[in-house]
């Protein structure tokens, strides 16, 4: 992490706190003498749990900008009843951008700036990931936080301690949410993350002790590189907001001036001193921009600095103005950057960018360079000697009303001293992070002449704004054309869009039409046709581009795919599917085919999702649980050739019930073998945390937290078999319908990728009529824990220890002194060491992460194997 000398541990910020009422002032001074509880009450509990406790706030130096002078909220907001969070004290007028809970929210903006340039704590934006850690005064007298690694002087400070060993200090710090304007990237295209406005910013002054001080005192070590935070909330590497009240990490909370708001963690309870950065998940995999054209599977780079945001906050969203001939409007907004540097030019125009005009900066953060301030619990307020900008400052351009009449549209763009300039295009990122492209209001000429004014998105799910108007109307809201025309209405509609239709799959060229038996015709491998609603398409150019392989095309060849497609696909997927668009179906797809459900058929059809009940959940590991499902007869054969994998289909549950719930489905190996009846079972990973919700992936792995929800004697459907790959047996396998004879066979997994290895080698050393195909078989896990199905894997390679290599590796930190395997990823010496090497009748099989089956691919073929005929991934 980037430290700041300002970096620090605050116990309060001034932007309303506790006024002890036991000692009062006579008079206002540069040092005033009234003592605060420590640590410092925050308004709300104050009123919960002291009656004669005064909540205005403290008044400083009146060369200063004033301490918003807002009450303390007194009661629990009723959206809040019911959660975790019943107990904290929220303002009603805060904008909810995730729901009831947990509580992620800002100001409306013109709320927001009509208070000045510093934010009412109860106005302060909020990010939280869930619950608020319930602390009372007693915890909060007895906070703790320690200071450890590699130092000579590792330590535990109270806040009490804090305050007597290190100088107090006051600085006033602007926090923005490196979110900050992404519902504007949300209307180009759904990020990651959800909707915040232009409001997710807020400055307070914030009282505490230098962390450079404290870093001093415990003498770090040789090594020492990262400084690793950590609060007692179960996720405190998540971009939080300020203010000591609970939501903004009472007792104790970092502060990094200058950075995003995820760096300042809240309620803070450790300090590490480390040779390695941060290894927590949301470390890696929160507050990233990716980069433009990929998604969250490939390379990130994290922005060391902010880039150079401002936004207009007059004229608001909607206001309307009367046209006077001489009248003057004086548009207002902030801008902020990053890294200790100063907004030095705004500009500002009002014909989309062919000209500028030079806006007037006001830096209320310089007041408090003007003069150094003591306190004799606040400590000191001195920023005489320091140059650098943590703080938003303001703008202004006076511009005739006339100019605004003729105009479509205002644009504002910032830059600082290092000549980082607004970019005019949005840079769309997977996260939706560090939005900054210039920030455009859009005129309306009403009835009478008069203007209204609209902003580009409100906050959260709140209608209205030009993007989502124009992404209605079919443009691209990434590339904002406005009109001058005056409008029809009296008044234009700007708080409710029109519905957005809905994404065409068809091409408007296109007016062939096809009967059943000519659909039926395409129902092979070769050039399968399909139907969605109604249309039909012909998929056998795009069988090798589909992400999820052609055999889940080819299942549906020949028949009606719309409830498959429309449960998995997205609008994009939808939008692409009108390049293979050919015609209309005549008549309607009835089921033709006569199914045999006799206890003696295979259960599984290629063409029919049937149900499977859940019977048994079975723990194999500490992160994998084996389900089993039976079928409906006992004595029913699955139907499942070697290799291959059966479609999955469940329904997300919603408050416990599945008919609410989202349709998801995906490909599965199960692990029950051949000779099985009557039943399936499915190794699942479900206790990794990657797979829950997180901020880079806010709905989890969607499937994973599916089989997460079942219970006993819920269902599921299974459709099948799919797969290019079938172990025929005697030494034979089937590549895309091809026979070959197999000699030699080597296989690479990782995790639960073991599920169609093993089905493989089951196969191969099962069959008594098969003698010379030799395995050799790499296992890559994190711990000797991780290892599944590891009984049945060292059974066999001990049983046919002449034809089975079997080797383990294990990529954790901690291994066991006697363990006598590999250590580490899979790399191209694992592979040359424990792989046979290349040969006409040899075969390669891999299954597991992406990254590693592309790594693994890549190296092979280097090393002579072909890649279309000789690598097979599951």
């Amino acid at each position: 992490m980037s430290i700041s000398s300002d970096s620090g541990l605050f116990t309060s910020s001034e932007s309303s706190s506790v006024r002890d009422t036991s000692t009062s002032p006579s008079s206002v001074s540069s040092t005033l003498p009234i003592q605060l509880p420590v640590p410092f009450i925050p308004p709300s509990l104050a009123i919960s749990q002291f009656s004669d406790v005064d909540t205005q706030p403290r008044t400083i130096d009146s060369v200063f900008p004033p301490v918003p002078d807002d009450e303390a909220v007194k009661q629990v907001d009723p959206q809040d009843i019911g959660t975790p969070d019943s107990w904290v004290h929220r303002d009603t007028r805060m904008v909810r951008l995730t729901g009831k809970h947990p509580f992620n929210a800002e100001a409306k903006l013109n709320v927001l700036f009509s208070k000045g340039f510093l934010t009412p704590s109860n106005l302060f934006f909020v990010r939280n990931h869930g619950a608020v850690p319930q602390v009372d005064m007693e915890n909060a007298r007895e906070w703790k936080v320690a200071i450890h690694g590699l130092c000579k002087n590792p330590v535990t400070f109270t806040i009490e301690e804090l305050q007597s060993n290190f100088e107090v200090i006051t600085v006033p710090v602007t926090l923005v949410c490196a979110g900050n304007r992404r519902k504007e990237q949300n209307v180009v295209q759904k990020s990651l993350g959800f909707s915040w406005g232009a409001a997710g910013l807020s400055t307070a002054l914030f009282t505490g002790v230098r962390l450079a001080d404290v870093l001093d005192h415990v003498k770090p070590s040789r090594g020492a590189k990262h400084v690793v935070f950590e609060g007692s909330d179960p996720l405190p590497n998540g971009p939080y907001g300020t203010r000591l009240e609970p939501d903004h990490g009472f007792p104790l909370r970092l502060v990094v001036p200058g950075q995003i708001g995820g760096r300042s963690v809240k309620w803070l309870k450790r300090i590490e001193l480390s040779p390695i950065e941060s290894q927590h998940h949301l470390h890696f995999h929160d507050n990233k921009v990716l980069p433009m054209p990929i998604g969250p599977d490939r390379a990130r780079a994290e922005m060391e600095w902010w880039y150079d945001p401002s936004a207009i906050a007059c004229p608001d969203h909607g206001e309307i103005v009367e046209v006077q001939p001489e009248g003057v409007y004086t548009l207002r907004g902030y801008a902020y950057t990053g890294g200790g540097r100063r907004i030095t030019r705004v500009e500002v125009s009002i014909n989309d960018g062919d000209t500028w005009e030079l806006a007037e900066i006001e830096y209320p953060e310089d007041a408090f360079r003007s003069v150094a301030f003591s306190d004799s619990v606040y400590g000191d307020l001195d920023l005489t000697d320091n140059d650098q900008c943590y703080c938003w400052s303001f703008w202004l351009l006076k511009v005739p009303l006339w100019s605004l009449r003729v105009s479509s549209s205002i644009c504002v763009r910032a830059m600082d001293e290092s000549l980082a300039l607004q970019p005019r295009n949005m840079y769309w990122n997977a996260t939706g992070m560090m939005n900054n492209w210039w920030f455009r209001v859009c005129i309306h000429v009403i009835e009478d002449g008069r203007l209204q004014f609209e902003h580009p998105t409100l906050a959260g799910t709140q209608n209205g704004g030009w993007m989502q108007r124009l992404k209605d109307q079919g443009k691209d809201p990434s590339k904002p054309l406005f009109s001058t025309s005056v409008s029809d209405t009296a008044e234009t509609n700007i708080g409710a869009p029109a519905p957005a239709p809905s994404v065409s799959m068809i091409s408007p060229e296109v007016n062939q039409k096809f009967t059943i038996d000519e659909l039926r015709a395409h129902a092979n491998s070769e050039n399968p046709w399909f139907v969605v609603c109604g249309q039909v398409y012909d998929a056998t150019t795009y069988l090798n581009e589909h992400p999820g392989g052609p055999q889940s095309i080819i299942l549906l060849a020949g028949e009606d795919a719309t409830e498959d497609f429309m449960a998995i696909h997205s609008s994009d997927a939808k939008r692409k599917l009108a390049e293979y668009h050919i015609g209309a179906l005549v008549g309607e797809i009835k089921e033709s085919i006569a199914f045999d459900d006799s206890s003696s058929s295979a259960f599984l059809q290629s063409n029919r999702w049937k149900a499977v009940t859940l019977q048994t959940v079975t723990d194999v590991s500490k992160d994998s649980k084996v389900f089993r499902f039976v079928l409906d007869h006992q004595e029913r054969d699955l139907g499942l050739p070697i290799g291959q994998h059966v479609y999955v289909r469940l329904r997300r549950k919603v408050n416990g019930r599945t008919d609410l719930g989202e349709l998801i489905q995906r490909a599965y190996t199960p692990i029950s073998k051949k000779n099985d009846r009557g039943f399936i079972d499915m190794l699942v990973n479900i206790g990794a945390r990657i797979y829950y919700p997180n901020e880079q992936f806010p709905l989890g792995g969607r499937m994973t937290l599916g089989f997460a929800e079942l219970t006993v004697g819920d269902t599921i459907e299974l459709k099948g078999p799919i797969g290019h790959f079938v172990w025929l047996g005697n030494g034979m396998a089937s590549l895309h319908g091809n026979p070959r004879r197999i000699r030699q066979i080597g296989m690479i997994c990782g995790g639960s990728g073991i599920t169609p290895i093993l089905q493989v080698l089951r196969g191969i050393f099962i069959d008594t009529a098969n003698n010379d195909t030799d395995v050799w078989v790499v296992d890559i896990n994190r711990g000797v824990e991780d290892i599944l199905c590891r009984d049945e894997l060292d059974e066999l390679a001990k049983a046919h220890r002449s034809r089975l290599s079997l080797r383990y590796s294990l990529t954790g930190k901690s291994v066991a002194k006697d363990w006598n395997q590999s250590l580490g990823r899979l790399n191209a010496r694992m592979m040359q060491e424990y792989l046979p090497p290349p040969s006409a009748d040899g075969l390669i099989c891999i299954c597991g992460p992406p990254s590693m089956e592309r790594m693994a691919k890549d190296h092979l073929v280097g090393m002579g194997w072909d890649g279309a005929s000789q690598i097979i991934i599951f």
